[in-house]
């Protein structure tokens, strides 16, 4: 591909380096350093002058810095007179925070939004935002993309015939609906009420689980007290199998070891769209590459091609 730069911060280098591969383009070289202020500085080593620039950065731990990384990389690239700047964002950490549901409080998800704009972000690239209006706190154009068809295709391995997919609130419900019905399966969501970020309470499970091989789909899962909370409630009908997935593996706070733990949760399923460190893995973990929809998103953003098709769900056989 001619006249494109893809770039990434420090935060998932490794997925930069796989979506280039997969579109045979060379990941280009950013030196990230800090003045004695503790001011970060970003420099871009490689042309960008009329070219399609790309930015790969996920806005994980330690969110702040990235952020700050990711806003210095749009200037630098502006700066650079790039002839369009995209934000590769796979996972949005400040889509949480998309609604005023306390008195004085901030709305971090709309904010965040305005400073990528400001530095100079044309289009953002984004894979399963926390709710679908964080779309719209953009003012310039958003494609956002989802993992349905990865996470499909992993559990299409298993038999199907009583397979439910569980939504651990109404809030996701209709990704849920959307999942199950690539895979052909029922669906049912948890009636949570939420008390504090890890704080929460599923008073039932609405819909049919008993007997039912159970998958549990979520967004992200962070510090997993909503997952734990719900198996509680789905143990009280006694399903025939629990597996566990989700878009963004954040598994804060020993999450993923708690949730391994769980005698009667069979696999634990992710895309890399954040980076699950080595060490913290375990043996029912099992991580699904992005890569290559994010590369196939990307060419068609540089071709001015429809991204929309990456959208449709594919019929059941």
């Amino acid at each position: 591909m001619r006249d494109i730069a893809v770039f990434s911060g420090s935060a998932h280098p490794r997925l930069a380096a796989d979506v280039c591969t997969h579109l045979g383009v060379p990941l280009s070289p950013v030196r990230v350093s800090r003045f004695a202020n503790d001011c970060l500085e970003v420099q871009l080593h490689a042309n960008c002058r009329e070219r399609d620039v790309f930015l790969v950065q996920p806005l994980v731990t330690p969110v702040q810095e990235h952020l700050v990384e990711l806003l210095l990389m749009c200037d630098a690239a502006r700066g650079a007179s790039a002839g369009r700047i995209t934000v590769v964002m796979p996972h949005y950490s400040y889509a949480r925070s998309d609604k005023k549901d306390a008195p004085r409080i901030s709305i971090g998800g709309r904010l965040v939004a305005d400073l990528m704009v400001a530095a100079g972000a044309g289009r953002i690239l984004a894979m399963t935002l926390h709710s679908p209006q964080v779309h719209g706190f953009f003012s310039v154009p958003v494609d956002h993309l989802h993992a349905r068809r990865e996470l499909a295709a992993h559990f299409r391995k298993y038999d199907l015939s009583r397979a439910t997919v569980v939504s651990p609130d109404l809030g996701n419900a209709k990704e849920a609906a959307a999942f199950a019905r690539m895979i052909g399966a029922q669906v049912a969501a948890g009636a949570k009420q939420r008390y504090a970020d890890d704080r929460v309470s599923i008073s039932a499970v609405i819909g049919d689980v008993a007997g039912r091989d159970v998958i549990v789909l979520d967004d992200e899962i962070a510090k997993g007290s909503t997952v734990l909370e719900l198996l509680e409630r789905l143990r009280e009908s006694g399903p025939r199998s629990i597996r566990v997935a989700c878009t963004h593996g954040l598994f804060a706070a020993g999450a993923l070891k708690r949730l391994s733990e769980q005698p009667d949760v069979l696999e634990i399923v992710c895309t890399d769209t954040v980076p699950v460190p080595v060490e913290e893995r375990t043996g029912k973990l099992k991580i699904l590459s992005i890569a290559p929809a994010l590369a196939e998103a990307v060419r068609r953003i540089h071709n001015g091609e429809s991204v929309s098709a990456l959208f449709g769900e594919p019929r059941i056989d």
